[in-house]
Order: C-alpha cells, then structure tokens, then sequence
C-alpha cells in the first residue's frame, strides 16, 4: 500500500470560464533497441500511458489543477498519484496512490498514438512532444 495519497474533490480546483482546468505530462523513457523494433539507431523512445478508469483506451496521467500549486507542481502531482513515476524517470514508484485501478503501459510512439482515448491526447503527442523531443535530441 502506498504512504502517498491521491488528493480527491473538486473544491480547491481551478476553472476558467465554466471549465475545469487539468495539468498533465508525458511521462518518457529511452530504451536500447533490440531486433523487433523498425530503428536503425541504439536508443527508442517509450512513453508512458496508464488505463483510463472509466472506459477504453490509455491515458497520459493528468487531472485537476488545484488552487494551491503551479500548473507544473499540478503534472508533477498526477505522474505520482496516476502512474507511480516522478522526475526525470529514474524510478518507477513500488507503490502509488493508484496504482489499484491503474496499470503503466509503456509504448513506442507509433503504439502510443493508435492507444490514445482522446483526440487531444494524439495532438499532444505528435504536435507537443514529438516537436518538443526533436529539438532536444
């Protein structure tokens, strides 16, 4: 059982025009490339979805934005309490607030697109991360 406990209830969260405001991240790790993957170079970059609770598909964590954090404090919270990871992914938590209802599933990038329950989640992915992940190599 997890010592962290997931913060529940909607009072201290944040809207915007009668919407409620969520942080999230993309959780990514890279790993060595072995004969099934389509690479030609050493390193393939994973990353992380977790099971959606209320339906099919996979999720990147992500979830309120509560009143007494940054927006980044707020995906920094979600990553732990959703999928169990935290920092620059040295460590994959033993146990988390969730980790009852929610399973980590690490994917390619390609498998993470086909995976996503929602179309912004597809957007962010390719037009977000993959931008992101390619002026950063």
């Amino acid at each position: 059982m997890s010592d962290l406990v997931a913060r529940t209830g909607r009072l201290q969260q944040r809207y915007e025009a009668g919407f409620r405001l969520v942080a999230g991240c993309i959780p990514f790790r890279y790993r060595s490339s072995n004969e099934a993957d389509d690479v030609k170079f050493g390193k393939v970059v994973e990353v992380l979805m977790i099971n959606s609770t209320s339906g099919p598909g996979l999720l990147f964590p992500k979830g309120g934005w509560e009143n007494d954090e940054t927006v980044e404090e707020a995906a920094v919270r979600e990553a732990i309490e959703e999928a169990g990871v935290r920092g620059d992914l040295m460590e994959e938590l033993n146990s988390w607030p969730e980790q009852s209802t929610r399973t980590r599933n690490w994917l390619t990038i390609p498998k993470a697109l086909q995976s996503c329950r929602h179309e912004w989640m597809k957007d962010a992915l390719e037009n977000g991360f993959c931008k992101w992940l390619a002026q950063n190599k």
